[in-house]
């Protein structure tokens, strides 16, 4: 029986694989843990975080709902720097919840992916 997090951590290596982050076009990279949600774009031929935005400090609402906040918030971020276009890296969780919540704000406020 595979557990958890080395399913999660397969289904991620397949994902890597695939995409990449650019200058014009970086990646969109989101972790989850229990308490918070954490973005950041990545140029990954550099090898440096462009920007990132966290839930932490964050209060009111529901988990859902504070991610919402956080892809708003990355949204702006990337905005403010430029950036339209992404590549969105679910990072092997699976799209729905907190990072659906958080992928369908960031599109909502400007971002295209």
């Amino acid at each position: 029986m595979i557990s958890k997090i080395a399913r999660r951590n397969k289904i991620k290596t397949r994902i890597r694989g695939k995409i990449s982050g650019t200058p014009a076009r970086p990646r969109m990279s989101v972790f989850r843990s229990n308490k918070a949600i954490y973005v950041q774009l990545i140029d990954d031929l550099a090898g440096e975080t462009l920007c990132a935005s966290s839930s932490k400090g964050l209060e009111g609402g529901t988990k859902t709902e504070i991610a919402a906040k956080v892809g708003a918030d990355i949204a702006k971020k990337a905005m403010d720097k430029g950036i339209t276009e992404v590549v969105f890296d679910r990072n092997g969780y699976l799209f729905h919840g907190r990072v659906k919540s958080l992928a369908d704000a960031a599109r909502g406020a400007g971002l295209k992916f």
